[in-house]
């Protein structure tokens, strides 16, 4: 039983992770948001743009698929899963990445990006996302959120314990 509980999370964190993945390009190439998490991601370890798309994908979906891990432990400490507490883990996930990921993490990370600290540095091109990722549009915050609501809810709805 555990066994195959485990391969579920590797298959069905690796599917919510591409439809993640793709929910969050579709939303930056309908215009709902500036944001393109994956050439975010790449231009940290490329100055390449067309490698760093690629290197992008591959880092976001293998953070992606490690944090499913952290879902699936979760619905283990609960004793079951479920669409809706996927959905409430995606929705504090979601959280976490506008409030924290984003306006702190990433450009202390980022070689390239402007904090909001220091903007205007000049060896620095990108720019920071800001608090909720809002410096990429107004609709940045419910385009990640309904991505990783998405997210949690195909773990919730596929990954039995």
């Amino acid at each position: 039983m555990m066994t195959m509980m485990w391969g579920s999370w590797l298959l069905w964190g690796f599917v919510a992770t591409v439809v993640l993945t793709t929910l969050m390009a579709a939303s930056q190439g309908l215009g709902f948001t500036r944001m393109n998490m994956p050439y975010l991601l790449g231009t940290m370890l490329t100055t390449d743009r067309d490698r760093a798309h690629v290197v992008g994908v591959l880092m976001h979906l293998a953070s992606g698929w490690a944090f499913s891990l952290v879902y699936v432990l979760t619905f283990l400490a609960w004793g079951k899963s479920g669409v809706w507490r996927g959905a409430l883990i995606g929705v504090v996930h979601a959280a976490f990445v506008l409030v924290v990921g984003m306006p702190m993490l990433l450009p202390g990370l980022h070689p390239w990006m402007v904090s909001e600290q220091h903007a205007g540095v000049h060896v620095r091109q990108l720019e920071p996302p800001g608090f909720l990722g809002l410096h990429y549009g107004m609709r940045t915050p419910i385009s990640v959120l309904v991505s990783h609501v998405v997210f949690g809810a195909i773990l919730g709805a596929f990954v039995h314990v």
